[in-house]
């Protein structure tokens, strides 16, 4: 049991580590002529942050975890598309309709909730920082206006933190065992 623990925070770190390196990759381009690009890196982050949430929780073993973030996910996404439906609001530059929410931002920002509630600010801040670039990028492609981006940001967090709790890694075990003459009871406290 000890060694899938360490073994998850290797992962943790890495995942993380990654997440960095994106981040400090975006914040070294050219915003103003590479408009393109900035947005293709807010599209890579709607896909890859929710896949590296749902993936370091599989990959630890954490299947309640898994169900949270399922939960929050389904629920942000139900959220988003109905308020778009419902509010119509047209997007900055007649770039077409449905801005209200911002569909990338809420769903980056429920995977950073999602991996600050479970596993603590040491991932959620590095998810937090990409989730806000996303929003970022959204504004600079003229999808979107600041409200929108708060809107979704707001969506997301609140879907997520309705469903996921702190994880805890089970450290405590209660045994007993029996040889017929007697009864032995035991605990075990893994540090």
């Amino acid at each position: 049991m000890e060694v899938r623990f360490f073994g998850a925070i290797g992962i943790k770190k890495s995942i993380s580590t990654i997440g960095l390196f994106l981040l400090l990759a975006c914040t070294v381009w050219d915003t103003h002529a590479q408009d393109k690009t900035l947005q293709t890196a807010g599209d890579v982050l709607l896909v890859s942050l929710p896949m590296a949430s749902l993936t370091g929780t599989l990959l630890i073993g954490d299947q309640e975890g898994s169900w949270q973030f399922a939960k929050g996910f389904a629920l942000n996404q139900a959220v988003t598309l109905g308020m778009k439906y419902a509010i119509n609001k047209p997007r900055p530059y007649d770039n077409g309709y449905r801005a209200f929410p911002s569909a990338h931002t809420s769903t980056t920002f429920q995977s950073a909730a999602f991996l600050q509630k479970r596993y603590g600010w040491k991932f959620g801040a590095p998810a937090y920082a990409l989730a806000a670039f996303t929003g970022y990028s959204r504004i600079q492609a003229h999808k979107h206006d600041g409200w929108d981006v708060l809107a979704g940001a707001v969506v997301g967090i609140g879907s997520s933190y309705l469903f996921t709790r702190p994880y805890k890694e089970d450290r405590m075990e209660l045994t007993f065992s029996s040889d017929g003459q007697g009864v032995v009871i035991g605990f075990n406290y893994t540090f």
